[in-house]
């Protein structure tokens, strides 16, 4: 009897022993993977501080934050160099602004480079890129370094300069906040109060954008189309305004409008989160008064374009942009 005990002792001892190199050994790849996340989100953050410290020269910055309310946007133009540009037919004039963002500088580190986004209330504030597909960025920086925060870009199916009825801005909701990983936090109380505009820099001209929606969506639909015919553009207003979770009372959005929306991911495959703002101010770069003007030129020649489609009988449907995969969010502190 005490032999036997003293076997099914040592088998005793022997699982305890191996059940602890079990678990010591997934502790340790636990570790080593956190280790791994740790360093990537380092290396990422890192890449974009120094993009911002380099590229963005907050000595040349207007002060912006006095131009986010409502009274000080609309009366943006006072005391400003004026250009003189054709809209919708009728001649209006912008007010000229320094740019703040090296884009010339930016464009050597990668051509790919679109605009620069400024999104004050959450503290964002990141470069905007747009690849031939919706996947390349999805994993690469914008220095094109394998890193799981990618990068923030433009649906790949948008003008490159804004013009479109809605464009489009894809980034990653992390767990760290970096990229899209605050736009959440407009679901906070008092965040939408700090600041209810983000900006869009790009080497011509620059955007003001008033938010008037924050909502969760589904990953296809109208939210992701750029451009739209018949009512689709006032059913997508029209949701936008109804399901917002941020206070648009005081703001309106016509079918005149053109908006930017914002995406990321939400931790279930299915939706996403959103904020949506309507183009309420346009500045010209100081410096780039001729290529702002034959931007508008341009757009001129696209809306005519899109009003002869429109009137034209309807062969197909618009088809509506594949989803953006974002995948898990990885959940790092």
């Amino acid at each position: 009897m005490n032999s036997r005990k003293v076997r099914r002792n040592r088998i005793g001892d022997i699982v305890r022993i191996l059940l602890m190199l079990i678990a010591l050994g997934v502790f340790c790849y636990s570790g080593y993977k956190l280790y791994t996340f740790y360093k990537e989100y380092k290396r990422g953050s890192d890449e974009y501080d120094n993009l911002e410290n380099s590229y963005a020269e907050q000595e040349e910055a207007e002060d912006l934050d006095a131009l986010e309310n409502d009274e000080a946007a609309s009366q943006a133009v006072e005391g400003r160099e004026l250009v003189n540009v054709v809209e919708k037919g009728q001649e209006i004039t912008l007010p000229v602004m320094n740019n703040p963002i090296k884009f010339e500088d930016l464009e050597k580190v990668n051509p790919d480079i679109k605009g620069w986004l400024r999104l004050s209330a959450v503290d964002i504030s990141y470069p905007l890129v747009q690849g031939e597909d919706n996947d390349y960025y999805l994993h690469k920086t914008f220095e094109k370094e394998d890193n799981i925060a990618g990068c923030l870009f433009i649906n790949y199916e948008n003008e490159p300069d804004f013009t479109d009825t809605n464009t489009v801005v894809y980034g990653h909701n992390m767990k760290n906040g970096s990229m899209f990983g605050k736009l959440k936090q407009f679901r906070g109380e008092g965040v939408f109060e700090k600041s209810k505009y983000f900006w869009i820099f790009t080497p011509d001209l620059i955007y003001q954008y008033r938010i008037f929606s924050g909502m969760e969506v589904a990953k296809t639909g109208l939210t992701y189309q750029t451009n739209f015919r018949g009512d689709e553009y006032k059913e997508f207003l029209k949701t936008a305004f109804e399901r917002s979770e941020l206070d648009n009372s005081d703001v309106s959005v016509t079918e005149e409008d053109r908006v930017v929306t914002l995406s990321t991911c939400t931790g279930d495959e299915a939706t996403r989160f959103v904020i949506i703002g309507k183009l309420s101010q346009v500045y010209v770069s100081k410096g780039h008064e001729e290529q702002a003007m034959k931007i508008y030129d341009d757009l001129e020649k696209k809306r005519a374009q899109e009003l002869q489609e429109q009137m034209a009988p309807e062969t197909e449907p618009v088809t509506e942009p594949p989803a953006v995969d974002y995948g898990e969010e990885l959940v790092i502190g």
